[in-house]
């Protein structure tokens, strides 16, 4: 089974403004790890986590959970103005569709 942290969400992406590569952690969006290659980025941002995570098991702290492990319904609601809801109808209806089964087609995308 793979270590805690390798189970977070990494990024590793170029910053202009600080002209390095930054490690980035979703479930951790206050840390980062700036340097000069995107593998070190990746290292560094991941020794991070994981000594963030070491620090609050031991302060007791609220774990953020992975998002690869979370489980997920499959159902959000989003509210939307009612002249986008009725272009919408007006579309679902034009394909044979349902609203439900156009948004998420386009969603998908």
């Amino acid at each position: 089974m793979p270590l805690k942290n390798d189970l977070y969400t990494y990024r590793v992406t170029w910053s202009e403004e600080d002209q390095e590569y930054v490690g980035l952690c979703t479930e951790f969006p206050s840390l980062s790890w700036l340097t000069e290659t995107q593998e070190t980025a990746l290292e560094g941002i991941r020794q991070l986590v994981a000594n963030a995570l070491s620090d609050m098991k031991k302060n007791k702290e609220k774990i953020p959970i992975p998002i690869s492990i979370r489980k997920y319904s499959g159902k959000f609601m989003v509210r939307i103005p009612p002249e986008v809801h009725r272009k919408l109808a007006e579309i679902a209806a034009e394909e044979g569709v349902s609203i439900n089964r156009l948004v998420s087609a386009r969603l998908a995308k």
